[in-house]
């Protein structure tokens, strides 16, 4: 019995340290061969002012958003923008009197010209905020711009942020360029939680790759984009059939770089300077919404796949604290080290995103906490599809769509 006991005891002890050893075979991996995803350094590229600016139209969907819009709205009206520049404000379906106070602040403020408009509700197979960038759109068009910059209602732009948009595009050759907005770190919960959020976005989408054609020798179709602030080519959004190709989908900047990328273009993202979201996240509860209506989708319904993700989560960010616990309490210094070497990798990658949200650096080791919080959000996106309340956001509630095509 008691050798029996014994071997037991021993095949754990094996058990543990190989998966620990596979833990840090992931994050070496991860720190050499992801596209230095890690980094915080892919910002707009250099730029040349070209000879003569282009126009541009700037559609902004907005419901219920009149608790954000003093914060942002001007910010756009105020644009330093030496070309023809317009702002389309499409009010999808508000209760708050959103297109009300957009007209009111206009008038305050002055600078660029400001249309509001409502497309009403949607039609089967569109979502609310794709409908009404499709209304926006179409009001642009007649305006005949070069360029659309689509931008959320609660994202703030520096005074410049338009100029240095378009010029990046110009001088890069980019159909689309798009800049993850700076997000709300203030309450407790936000500084644990949204520049993990960031994080993990670009772990899964490596910046460094998303602006090229060709990795390694290979064609790579990793595409994504921030919807907060995509500036886009009005021909290339015509060539890629935007936003009717996309229009039933929930992670929506994602397949709209996707869209732009399979017709040819060429696009590019990175982190902001300048752009900042201004909707606060002040309570954990907040936060796992915004997560978890979307995070479903984003695995495209395939509980094979939600299984592989809380089992991808587990291994590389649970198992090395868990192997330092374990290995510390057997006495096993092989599983320590191990667990140990992991958790400091992780810890190391994550300080340059903490830093780039000016957050203090101690908040790197607790990112396996965080982890476990985002797994359990997953699990939750799922068990609200399954429920029928996937995919909701402010009075809507988006079914998986059968009739059409997934994105991406």
């Amino acid at each position: 019995m008691g050798q029996t006991a014994h071997v037991s005891a021993d095949v754990w002890t094996t058990v543990v340290t190989v998966v620990s050893a596979l833990s840090l075979a992931a994050w070496l991996w991860l720190l050499l061969a992801r596209g230095f995803f890690w980094r915080t350094d892919v910002r707009l590229p250099a730029r040349e002012d070209p000879g003569s600016w282009p126009s541009v139209c700037v559609v902004v969907p907005a419901r219920d958003e009149a608790a954000v819009l003093p914060a942002s709205l001007p910010s756009l009206l105020a644009q330093d923008y030496p070309g023809r520049a317009e702002v389309f404000l499409i009010d999808d379906g508000s209760t708050d009197g959103t297109g009300k106070l957009a007209c009111e602040l206009a008038r305050r403020q002055g600078g660029l010209p400001l249309t509001v408009a409502s497309p009403g509700e949607p039609p089967a197979g569109w979502t609310g905020k794709l409908w009404a960038v499709r209304h926006g759109i179409e009001l642009a068009r007649a305006r005949e711009p070069e360029y659309l910059l689509l931008t959320d209602a609660d994202i703030a732009h520096a005074p410049d942020g338009l100029r240095r948009l378009v010029a990046a595009a110009g001088t890069g050759g980019f159909d689309l360029v798009s800049q993850m907005a700076r997000l709300r770190v203030e309450s407790v919960w936000e500084r644990l939680v949204v520049p993990a959020f960031v994080y993990f976005f670009a772990q899964l989408y490596p910046f460094r790759w998303i602006g090229r054609d060709r990795v390694g020798g290979r064609a790579t179709r990793t595409a994504a984009a921030a919807g907060g602030c995509v500036l886009l080519r009005t021909g290339a959004a015509g060539r890629a059939r935007i936003p009717e190709a996309i229009r039933h989908a929930v992670i929506d900047d994602v397949a709209l770089a996707r869209a732009v990328k399979g017709a040819g273009g060429r696009i590019w993202l990175g982190l902001a300077d300048g752009v900042d979201s201004v909707r606060p996240y002040p309570r954990l509860r907040d936060l796992w919404r915004m997560v978890s209506r979307s995070a479903y989708a984003q695995l495209r319904h395939n509980p094979l796949v939600l299984a592989g993700t809380v089992g991808g989560l587990a291994l590389v960010y649970l198992v090395p604290p868990a192997a330092v616990v374990l290995g510390a309490v057997a006495g096993d210094a092989v599983t320590t080290g191990l667990g140990a070497a992991a958790w400091l990798v992780m810890a190391g990658t994550y300080a340059p995103m903490l830093r780039y949200y000016r957050q203090p650096l101690w908040l790197a080791p607790l990112l396996p906490g965080t982890a476990f919080l985002y797994l359990l959000m997953t699990v939750d996106s799922a068990v609200l599809h399954y429920r029928g309340r996937g995919a909701a956001w402010k009075g809507r509630t988006y079914a998986r769509p059968r009739a059409l095509p997934e994105e991406g």
